[in-house]
């Protein structure tokens, strides 16, 4: 096939998976699916080729991805049910103090959102909002925004959750420099976002607590982890990862402790030691039987299933674009463009984002579409880790209301439609638009 016809053939499956998702209400899942047996058959892959074709494209995503998100997700779980959420907010907000307090909560959710899913971090937090914006009398978007700023930019920017990994794994991205860069473009985009612009939107408008949803949080019933063993348990698994990552990087092929770094740093490593040490320091040493923890675990993987599922799907119809060369054709045609590949693939998730809503499925499909252009490059690890930023980047920005975390926010901040337009959305954008921009400037220096 042509590359004109390549082309229309991946506008094609484009159009396809949107119109199954947003005008048929089919399961991302199944639509992904769907959509890349359509696009396999249309390809000229032959008929005795497709279902290995598929089955690779599945295995080779969730047989790196499904390990890290399924520990990232015990580790989560386990914060969340001995109140090491909790005491990460209380901390800060104790140490930074209630004039301060925005800077506090853009921080939990930052920390907290690292290991735990967006909506329940989000949940888990708000009462703490509710209680300040009750006693101060201030708006509750001067509480909120830097809270779900910091929730949204870690959920996105930073593995072990689902978006950064998959898409890291798509692009061959190491976990490591996809961490380091997380961080460094994440903070100013939590803090332009959360802090500058939620406060300028709580002096515009006035958002009460919302009574029906308010409740002091009771005591909990089992004792509390300290702030450290909360934060450890967080810091652990990453720490080790950016350590593989400096030993690949720093030392020599020959030196003695390399392999041996590189296997501590390695994800699966990192995150059994680090679930190992969270089921100990959160579970047995605060008094949980083992039975208890174990039941949390498995807790822990129920929500995993459809992220895994649609994950995987993603994997599928990026191996189906290379197999037909839709991939190949797809990086030329981008290429020619002549615009910055951190441009081009923010632009690709932006868009599909806009769509069809889900940020998880945006940052697939944009990393199918984008790394043929890699892999017919030369582009060095810390340059694939900022690609990868400027995906989760484009998946961010633009919720509106084909996105269930703006009904999410609409919900427990009792915004309505309008409202959650002028704040949410645009929050959003400038987390996105910050993380693009932070993308940028470090690539001129990798």
């Amino acid at each position: 096939m042509s590359t004109v016809a390549l082309t229309g053939l991946a506008l094609l499956a484009i159009a396809v998976l949107l119109l199954l998702v947003l005008w048929m209400r089919v399961h991302a899942f199944v639509a992904l699916m769907l959509t890349s047996l359509l696009t396999a058959l249309l390809g000229g892959i032959p008929a005795d080729r497709i279902a290995d074709v598929l089955r690779e494209g599945m295995g080779s995503t969730l047989g790196y991805i499904a390990v890290v998100i399924g520990l990232g997700a015990m580790i989560g779980e386990m914060l969340q049910q001995s109140g090491g959420t909790a005491r990460i907010a209380q901390s800060l907000l104790k140490r930074f103090g209630e004039h301060r307090a925005p800077w506090a909560l853009a921080l939990t959710g930052f920390l907290v959102a690292i290991p735990v899913f967006f909506d329940v971090a989000l949940i888990l937090l708000l009462p703490l909002v509710y209680s300040l914006a009750h006693r101060t009398g201030r708006s509750l978007l001067y509480y909120a925004l830097p809270l779900a700023a910091g929730i949204a930019v870690a959920h996105s920017f930073i593995p072990p959750t689902p978006g950064p990994v998959a898409v890291a794994g798509l692009l061959g991205a190491d976990l490591g420099w996809v961490i380091l860069f997380g961080v460094i473009t994440g903070l100013p985009a939590t803090i332009v976002g959360g802090i500058w612009f939620g406060r300028w939107m709580a002096g515009r408008l006035h958002v009460p607590v919302p009574l029906h949803l308010f409740a002091e949080p009771a005591a909990p019933e089992q004792p509390m982890p300290s702030f450290g063993q909360a934060v450890g348990v967080i810091l652990l698994p990453l720490g080790l990862i950016l350590v593989g990552t400096a030993a690949s990087a720093f030392l020599p092929q020959e030196h003695m402790l390399r392999p041996w770094l590189r296997l501590l740093g390695h994800p699966f490593t990192a995150l059994v030691l680090g679930t190992l040490w969270t089921f100990y320091v959160l579970g047995l040493r605060l008094g949980y039987p083992m039975r208890t923890v174990q039941q949390c675990a498995t807790k822990a993987l129920e929500p995993t299933g459809l992220i895994l599922l649609v994950t995987g799907a993603g994997g599928v119809l990026s191996r189906v674009l290379v197999e037909t060369g839709v991939g190949q054709a797809m990086a030329e045609a981008l290429a020619a463009t002549r615009l910055p590949v951190i441009v081009l693939a923010f632009g690709i998730a932006l868009a599909v984002r806009i769509a069809q809503g889900s940020a998880t499925v945006s940052m697939v499909t944009a990393a199918g579409l984008i790394a043929p252009l890699l892999q017919a490059g030369t582009y060095a690890q810390p340059m694939l880790a900022l690609v990868t930023l400027a995906i989760a980047a484009g998946a961010t920005a633009c919720s509106h209301v084909n996105d269930s975390g703006f009904w999410l926010i609409s919900r427990y901040l009792d915004l309505s439609e309008a409202d959650t337009l002028r704040v949410w959305t645009v929050l959003e954008t400038i987390l996105g638009l910050s993380g693009l921009a932070a993308a940028l400037l470090l690539s001129l220096w990798v």
